[in-house]
């Protein structure tokens, strides 16, 4: 599945912004799929997750109560809603999907970049 992951841009530090991953071909909602980051200089993180059917969620602590995953299969489409934004969390955001309930991520989107202020 090719993925396309958008919606990163510069923002104020407690502002909020929505990532989108668009996915191309009709299995999309027998896929997981999975929020990843990468800062400047570090390795890439797992940021959130969210299952075929929208049921089952995971979030790394780090975001957990500030950010929200969702998806909508009929746009094949999975979300990622950062509220409460801090500098922190400034990194390349990729999207990733896999097969449903494998734990492993066979697409990757190009990646998005989001950039908070102090």
């Amino acid at each position: 599945v090719q993925l396309q992951a958008s919606g990163g841009g510069l923002v104020q530090a407690g502002g909020s912004l929505r990532l989108s991953c668009a996915a191309s071909g009709r299995a999309f909602s027998s896929y997981d799929m999975g929020w990843f980051r990468q800062a400047p200089g570090k390795e890439r993180d797992f940021v959130a997750f969210i299952n075929w059917n929208g049921a089952n969620l995971h979030y790394a602590d780090s975001v957990k109560g500030r950010f929200t995953i969702f998806r909508d299969n009929a746009k094949n489409t999975v979300y990622l809603q950062m509220n409460s934004l801090k500098p922190e969390d400034t990194a390349v955001y990729y999207c990733a999907a896999g097969g449903a309930g494998t734990g492993r991520y066979h697409d990757w989107g190009q990646g998005t970049l989001v950039t908070v202020s102090s």
